[in-house]
């Protein structure tokens, strides 16, 4: 095998290598591959994501102890203010920028619930750019060729959850050029 042929193999096997050890693949290929997977949420749920198919999926890593972290107000906002359009938010927490989510599974829903009373699906704590990369980010890095560079980043899949748009840590859910990009998505079927 040349090296050419070699790398392309080894691009294929390496979200198989990295996938979090919580998370399994679907295996009926009923929905596209960022939501092709089941997940434990930070409660210990087992969660299939295909639920979410034919929504519009809002991804973001999260963090309790960053500047960012009062975008879960605007998150949450976002989250009650679309549900009935089709709009879904699901957040992943993460310790891999700055050490700003170091608590437990427990603890981070406790301080979700508490402090910005976070209604929208929570997920366990797992790597989204470095070490044990989750899945779910591993997909998206590579449709928008964006991983995340610090918490609190961004990602909009579309309905047929085959086409996603990434944004950056500094883009508020109110922020109007993603508002207007979330709407059009939302209205899109």
């Amino acid at each position: 095998m040349n090296r050419k042929s070699w790398l392309a193999l080894a691009g294929l096997m390496i979200p198989l290598t990295l996938g979090s050890a919580s998370s399994m693949a679907v295996t009926d290929q009923k929905c596209g591959p960022v939501l092709d997977h089941r997940l434990t949420t930070l409660k210990g749920a087992k969660q299939d994501l295909c639920e979410y198919q034919g929504k519009v999926v809002l991804v973001v890593n999260t963090a309790s102890y960053c500047g960012f972290t009062s975008q879960y107000k605007g998150l949450e906002a976002l989250s009650r203010k679309y549900k009935d359009q089709g709009l879904v938010v699901l957040g992943f927490p993460s310790n891999d920028f700055g050490q700003q989510e170091p608590g437990s599974n427990q603890e981070v829903a406790d301080f979700c619930e508490r402090t910005y009373h976070v209604n929208f699906p929570m997920f366990e704590k797992s790597g989204v750019a470095k070490g044990d990369i989750n899945p779910v980010y591993l997909v998206l890095a590579r449709m928008t060729g964006e991983a995340p560079k610090w918490n609190f980043h961004k990602y909009l899949l579309d309905r047929s959850g085959q086409k996603a748009v990434s944004f950056r840590s500094a883009v508020s859910p109110e922020d109007p050029a993603f508002v207007a990009q979330l709407e059009s998505l939302l209205v899109a079927k």
